[in-house]
C-alpha cells in the first residue's frame, strides 16, 4: 500500500470511530468537518448540530450567525482527537511538508482527506441522525481559502438547501483572493 492509500485508510478508521462515538447523541448534524492547516497537518473533526446551536441562542442572534459555520466555536471541536494518532504517525514518518515539492505533497495530502471523507459519505455515515440532504460535509484548511469552497462542491449535493445556506453565508470565493493569496 503506497503512501496515500495508506493515509486515506488511516484517515476513515479514525473518522469513521470520531463520527460513531459523536453521533451517539442522536443530534442532528447540519455541518460536519474535517480541518486541517496550511501544511496539511493532522486533521481534526469539528461538527455542529442543530440541537448544539439551539442551547447558544441565550447568546443572542448575532452570536448565533457568527459561530453557525465556525469549527472552533464548535462544542464537538476536536471531539476524540486522540483518534487521529495513527494519522498523525504517518504523517511524522513522511516527514515535513517544508522538505518536500510542497505545493504537490500538501495537494496529495488534501486529496486523501477528501477521499476518506468522499468514501464514508457512501457507506452513509453522514446520514446517521439526519437526512444526508441536511447536512453539508467539507473538508477546510485554515485559514480558510477558496479551495473549501471548491472541495464543498465535489463533496456535497450544491443543489441542497444546506449548500445553498452555507455558500451564502460562510463559503470563501476565489474572488476575495484578488491578490493571489490562498
Amino acid at each position: 500500500m503506497n503512501f496515500k492509500e495508506s493515509l486515506i485508510s488511516e484517515l476513515m478508521k479514525a473518522i469513521r470511530t470520531i463520527l460513531l462515538d459523536l453521533m451517539k447523541n442522536k443530534e442532528h448534524y447540519y455541518y460536519i468537518t474535517l480541518v486541517s492547516d496550511g501544511l496539511a497537518n493532522t486533521p481534526y473533526i469539528s461538527a455542529w448540530s442543530m440541537e448544539a446551536l439551539e442551547r447558544e441562542k441565550e447568546n443572542g442572534e448575532e452570536e448565533l450567525e457568527m459561530i453557525k459555520w465556525s469549527d472552533a466555536d464548535s462544542p464537538y471541536c476536536m471531539w476524540k482527537q486522540e483518534n487521529f494518532k495513527e494519522v498523525e504517525a504517518l504523517l511524522y514518518d513522511r516527514g515535513s511538508i517544508l522538505d518536500m515539492d510542497f505545493e504537490k505533497e500538501y495537494e496529495l495530502r488534501y486529496s486523501a482527506m477528501e477521499q476518506a471523507m468522499k468514501t464514508l459519505d457512501r457507506e452513509g455515515i453522514f446520514a446517521l441522525n439526519q437526512s444526508r440532504e441536511d447536512v453539508i460535509v467539507l473538508v477546510e484548511v485554515m485559514s480558510p481559502d477558496y479551495t473549501n469552497t471548491e472541495r464543498a462542491y465535489r463533496l456535497n449535493n450544491p443543489d441542497t438547501k444546506i449548500f445553498a445556506e452555507w455558500l451564502a453565508e460562510a463559503a470563501e470565493k476565489k474572488e476575495d483572493y484578488e491578490d493571489g493569496d490562498e
